[in-house]
């Protein structure tokens, strides 16, 4: 998960059976460095201990709004002030209904109501209960005063029904805070196109030609644009990774089908980043059955691929950004100066598949950022970084470039 430090959390525990999913979200989070603290209403008291967040968390677990010997001089309103985001969950329909009608009459309801920072709420209940009528006009209540509604999952019931009504799991409520807290919104209101992984192109129904791409780079960049708060589409080629949340992905298997995707994509983009390895080539034809061994070996005719960087500089709208990428293994700084004016690019990525850590199949990446003015090396970084540092740079010549037209 993403650094947290300097993040104040509060985690609103409610009484149902999934109470006791929290204490991994209490744990995620203080691993990433937030400063947790936890409300628990009394029914939940009965799910799961205020101890065990009390030691997950270094905080005292707060459960009544009147304790005698409590801290805080007005205990409501100081866990109102701190909290940089509330996440209510699990949330009954009780609660919601509360929340939604400004009832205060416990600890967890009445920060809520005092706490002027962003609320996050998963309910998790019954599935008819959540389906309910009031229960959904509630939620939208929730939604219209600017709460966050986390959707639950869907699946078997406590109770012993199948439906909707799960609490998510940890990971899912923690990729919430951190799209929430982990970055300022700089890209809010941007739209971002990613492309990401390698392409397959078909010799028969067995066989294809691609390449090492993990598509890992790719993904960390879509990850890092989505948590400034950016609109993103990723597509992305055949890959092993998990999707990345909060993020229209479109996948794709050949070079055409990502040419198409692209295509679709490029008149609502105002930045495109091909971080894709796209085959250069193809089989001419596909066999319709397997090819089977011959002595000799065979003869594979090969075809280039779409150009999808030469569409996109012919069919550019105003404003567009563009970035691409260039793997090599010689020349290194030539051969992608030679490409980005050739694809009218207004930024190149560089690496060199030979230095190592930097390439396929790695969590680190060695690469040279190169524009028009010249070329910034960086060091060795974790590709997470690698995304930040590059969304920053294009942050700030499309800042520029925009100073440049007024």
């Amino acid at each position: 998960m993403e650094n947290l430090q300097g993040k104040c959390v509060l985690l609103g525990i409610t009484g149902g059976i999934a109470a006791y999913k929290m204490a991994n979200v209490a744990s995620g989070l203080k691993k990433a460095g937030a400063d947790v603290h936890v409300v628990m209403t009394e029914n939940a008291t009965q799910f799961i201990t205020p101890l065990t967040f009390e030691t997950l968390t270094n905080n005292r677990c707060v459960t009544d709004t009147f304790a005698r010997d409590f801290q805080y001089d007005v205990a409501h309103i100081s866990l109102a002030k701190a909290a940089d985001l509330i996440l209510v969950a699990p949330a009954t329909a009780n609660v919601i209904a509360k929340m939604a009608h400004g009832i205060a009459d416990d600890m967890l309801t009445t920060v809520v109501l005092a706490a002027r920072c962003p609320k996050l709420v998963a309910p998790a209940m019954n599935t008819a209960m959540l389906e309910n009528l009031v229960t959904q006009d509630n939620l939208r209540v929730l939604e219209k005063y600017g709460f966050g509604i986390i959707s639950p999952a869907s699946g078997r019931l406590a109770c012993g029904d199948t439906g909707s009504g799960k609490l998510p799991e940890p990971e899912v409520l923690l990729d919430h805070i951190a799209r929430a807290l982990a970055r300022e919104k700089t890209l809010a209101g941007v739209k971002v196109t990613v492309t990401a992984g390698p392409t397959q192109e078909s010799l028969d129904p067995v066989r294809y030609l691609t390449n090492h791409s993990s598509g890992r780079m790719g993904y960390a960049i879509a990850r890092e644009a989505m948590l400034r708060g950016a609109e993103v589409t990723l597509i992305s080629g055949p890959v092993a990774l998990s999707p990345v949340p909060f993020v229209d992905t479109v996948p794709v298997v050949t070079a055409e089908e990502m040419l198409h995707a692209v295509q679709t994509a490029l008149p609502r983009t105002d930045i495109l980043i091909k971080a894709a390895a796209v085959a250069d080539y193809r089989p001419t034809a596909v066999a319709e059955h397997k090819l089977k061994k011959q002595a000799g070996g065979i003869d594979l005719p090969l075809e280039r691929t779409e150009d999808i960087l030469g569409w996109v500089a012919q069919n550019r709208h105003p404003g567009l950004f563009v970035c691409g990428f260039s793997m090599e293994t010689r020349d290194l700084l030539e051969n992608s100066r030679a490409k980005r004016i050739e694809k009218e690019l207004d930024m190149i990525v560089a690496n060199d598949l030979r230095t190592p850590g930097a390439g396929f199949g790695v969590e680190t990446n060695v690469v040279t950022l190169i524009t028009a003015e010249g070329a910034e090396e960086l060091p060795l970084m974790g590709k997470d970084a690698v995304a930040a540092r590059l969304l920053d740079e294009i942050q700030r010549r499309r800042e520029k470039n925009e100073e440049e037209r007024l």
